[in-house]
């Protein structure tokens, strides 16, 4: 799991920092934002004090009203040595009470131009893709008609190769070697390339190449949701392979599963188109054209009347 401190959503967003410099290194371990209304009027049982903390216009009207010794004892209790940090929204004012309290136990007060429901949401959004659960996979992703396929198979059967091929097709590069997988959503997989590989590919004999720089920008994408896996392996004759594409095989990658083909390699196959085809053959799919079951239930229908004339 990534980490995300304050630090980070004052880069990423702009932040105004308040009070509370020398705590902007706390972790933010979970994504959900609270807005501590009930908080503001004294009850404190249930207080989620490892959440952001979102105080907006509602919040602030209401800790005006209060007494200057419940103002104090709010923003002591507010300001935990868990708190990960507290934002302001709309640029609002901080009362002294918030800063004094922020400044004591170093919880980070930061301010934002936005309105608090926009700000919420794009919180959410950005923790909840940060935070996500995460693991690498040894392949390549590549973006072949806007479905995210991710090429597994043992180390030298030709994935780098077979993914330099659909890009001199015109598909575009995910990640090479190592594909950094996240569950950002539930059954959403979205994969992208470690920094220091980004845009590279490795061919055995060649070496290591910038995809972006030979065929320019628009042959990599920085990230891709992944929707089918293809697997390859070296041609085992002992093997029986599936010619109809009836059967149904599937990856588990986290707490998701994904479609996935083998593809059987030997000299004289072109896997790239294979696999092109693949992706093509996938999307029908998910349409609702079927070629197998098709031709399984023509063949079921000729059998049938094969039956009935006996």
């Amino acid at each position: 799991m990534a980490k995300v401190t304050a630090n980070d959503l004052l880069e990423k967003f702009k932040f105004e920092l308040l009070a509370g410099e020398e705590g902007i290194y706390r972790p933010i371990t979970t994504s959900d934002i609270s807005r501590p209304g009930m908080e503001m009027a004294g009850f404190f049982t249930y207080y989620p004090a490892k959440r952001l903390q979102l105080l907006g216009r509602t919040e602030l009207s209401f800790f005006k009203q209060l007494s200057d010794h419940d103002k104090r004892e709010r923003m002591q209790k507010l300001c935990t040595y868990d708190t990960p940090g507290i934002i302001l929204s709309r640029d609002m004012d901080a009362p002294k009470e918030l800063i004094e309290a922020a400044e004591k136990v170093g919880v980070p007060l930061l301010r934002s131009t936005q309105t608090t429901t926009r700000l919420s949401s794009m919180l959410t959004n950005y923790l909840e893709s940060q935070l996500a659960p995460m693991t690498a996979v040894h392949g390549v992703l590549v973006d072949i008609y806007g479905i995210g396929v991710l090429i597994t198979g043992s180390s030298g059967v030709g994935k780098s190769e077979t993914a330099l091929d659909l890009v001199r097709r015109g598909h575009r590069l995910v990640a090479d070697d190592s594909v950094e997988i996240r569950q950002e959503h539930e059954e959403t997989l979205v994969g992208r390339s470690p920094e220091l590989i980004q845009h590279l590919l490795e061919i055995r004999g060649l070496g290591i190449i910038n995809v972006m720089t030979l065929f320019g920008a628009g042959a990599v994408r920085p990230f891709k949701r992944i929707a089918l896996c293809i697997h390859l392996e070296l041609w085992d004759q002992t093997k029986a392979y599936d010619r109809l594409g009836l059967d149904e095989e599937y990856m588990r990658i986290i707490n998701t599963d994904i479609p996935k083909l083998t593809v059987p390699v030997r000299p004289g196959r072109n896997l790239a188109v294979i696999i092109e085809v693949a992706a093509m053959n996938f999307r029908l799919k998910r349409l609702g054209i079927n070629a197998a079951q098709q031709f399984s239930d023509r063949l079921a229908d000729v059998i049938d009347e094969s039956e009935q004339e006996f």
